[in-house]
């Protein structure tokens, strides 16, 4: 089986105020999201996910174990969030535990 390797995923939102003022289709679709990611992450693919509430913005992330960045690219085109909101993915080097 090839090595695996890590992406951190950042999931910028439609407007800065996303998180005080999402519509309620948004929060049903943030709710998809959630359980999208929970379901990958029973799986062993999501290692962790939640938001980041900076001051200029709440954003999301991620962090990803996938085989190639095609895989990742593909979790992120079937995750719901990606209707209203873009990803951005970034390879790193991830610390985990043994």
């Amino acid at each position: 089986m090839p090595d695996k390797k890590h992406f951190y995923l950042k999931l910028i939102a439609a407007r800065p105020t996303f998180a005080q003022d999402m519509t309620d289709e948004e929060r049903s679709i943030m709710q998809q999201h959630v359980a999208y990611l929970t379901e990958l992450m029973n799986k062993g693919i999501v290692k962790a996910f939640g938001p980041v509430f900076d001051p200029n913005g709440t954003f999301g992330i991620g962090i990803i174990e996938a085989e190639s960045e095609e895989q990742v690219k593909e979790i992120t085109i079937n995750d719901p969030a990606s209707s209203i909101n873009r990803y951005e993915i970034y390879p790193m080097r991830a610390v985990l535990p043994e």
